[in-house]
């Protein structure tokens, strides 16, 4: 288990996007990942994602290019 100063918390808006919350004070239901592109699959993968944030989820190409671009290994 990391500590939740090395996550990042995903925050589903009222209108079903899912967005990084940086500074972690955004309104909406939210949930803390690993920022690696493998941690955010594995959150999205059989609803577990959605799950947490009680809520279908849109927006995870954007989460996924998002970790791609931070770090290119996941």
């Amino acid at each position: 288990m990391q500590p939740k100063s090395a996550l990042v918390r995903l925050v589903r808006g009222a209108d079903g996007r899912v967005r990084i919350d940086e500074a972690g004070t955004a309104p909406g239901r939210g949930a803390y990942v690993c920022p690696g592109r493998g941690c955010i699959e594995a959150a999205t993968k059989r609803g577990r994602l959605a799950h947490a944030l009680r809520g279908p989820v849109e927006g995870v190409g954007e989460l996924l290019a998002w970790a791609e671009r931070l770090s290119p290994t996941g």
